[in-house]
């Protein structure tokens, strides 16, 4: 029998990937190609990299659900899991499910389509890396003796194809702006990351099923006090 790990167990891998898939025989693997061979090649070059890819396929009615397993065979449970949800779960469940049975200190969604590179993850992990990092400088500044870990951070980085303007220095310098009035400009791309910590606050204080558009409404966010985060680039549009 395979584990079944929370949301609120510690971290056991640097970066889960949960990719939601519905009647995605096809490009699902294309996709699961270029993504575990990126994967693999930064955990050669690094041997602190751990990762995780987590398929949720949400009632396929295809041979999604074979493909996936065909993956677990290939690259092993630890490192390829496959959660199975009903006919009567959308994307939205299938995410949230996926984000809380996740190992990763950070955790990105993005979808099946091939619309984004997987390599632009470094992107949004810099961008809250650069976060954490600002707030370990000033916890030394203050002469406290505390590590701030990357998974503790509650920061949520989205991928975007328009600039937004930066925000003033200060502990954590994104935090309030949706508040300030910029916001997050594409709320609906589907590639996001979030720390362990942003994943507990949100998705555990989601009870939507189906609607992927309501789950990150911004106002969410905000209640939850997220620091938000942007990083830009490209995609195509299939």
């Amino acid at each position: 029998m395979v584990p079944c790990p929370h949301i609120f167990d510690p971290a056991e891998k640097y970066i889960s990937l949960v990719i939601p898939a519905y009647n995605e025989e096809h490009r699902l693997p294309g996709a699961l190609d270029e993504t575990l061979n990126y994967l693999q090649q930064r955990a050669a070059n690094d041997k602190t990299f751990t990762y995780e890819v987590i398929i949720v396929d949400y009632g396929s009615t295809d041979g999604t659900k074979r493909v996936a397993f065909e993956f677990v065979k290939r690259f092993s449970v630890d490192n390829v899991r496959v959660i199975l949800l009903g006919k009567k779960h959308g994307k939205g469940e299938a995410i949230r499910k996926g984000m809380l049975h996740s190992r990763g200190e950070l955790l990105l969604m993005f979808d099946a389509d091939g619309a984004t590179r997987v390599d632009d993850l470094e992107k949004l992990e810099n961008q809250i890396n650069a976060v954490a990092k600002k707030g370990q400088q000033l916890e030394d500044s203050t002469g406290r003796d505390s590590t701030i870990r990357i998974s503790d951070v509650p920061a949520a980085a989205f991928g975007s194809q328009k600039m937004v303007p930066q925000f003033p220095d200060e502990r954590f310098p994104y935090r309030g702006s949706l508040a300030a009035g910029s916001g997050i400009r594409d709320t609906q791309c589907g590639f996001k990351m979030f720390t362990r910590s942003a994943a507990r606050k949100l998705f555990l204080n989601i009870r939507l099923k189906r609607s992927i558009m309501s789950i990150f409404n911004q106002l969410e966010y905000i209640l939850l006090s997220l620091l938000l985060l942007e990083a830009f680039f490209s995609w195509s549009i299939l």
